[in-house]
């Protein structure tokens, strides 16, 4: 499987790039935290790792570790507009649970 992007959150993140004049992507990884154990990271990548794996979706890279490739393979991220609330949205096929106010998942 891979990691991808919708092309909403392509362009997001293909803006966010262009606006801070550098990077080569975007990193999506996992922490442990929350009542439900792991919660998503997203930041700005400036420079590849040796270990890093590198997905590209509408254009823009996707960078993740191997170690959170294991609860994230074959999620897809979105970017949603709802009223005046915007954000990423993670569609992860992993999700066995999620907390009630839905900062951290688990597998």
């Amino acid at each position: 499987m891979a990691i991808s992007m919708t092309e909403a959150a392509a362009s997001h993140v293909r803006r966010s790039l262009e606006g801070r004049g550098k990077g080569q992507g975007i990193r999506l990884g996992v922490r442990t935290t929350g009542c439900s154990g792991l919660a998503y990271v997203l930041e700005f990548v400036d420079d590849l790792a040796p270990e890093d794996l590198v997905y590209e979706s509408h254009g823009v890279k996707v960078i993740i570790d191997p170690k959170s490739l294991v609860y994230l393979d074959g999620t897809e991220l979105d970017f949603t507009r709802e009223g005046l609330n915007e954000g990423f949205k993670f569609n992860n096929p992993n999700v066995r649970g999620e907390c009630g106010c839905g900062e951290s998942f688990n597998v």
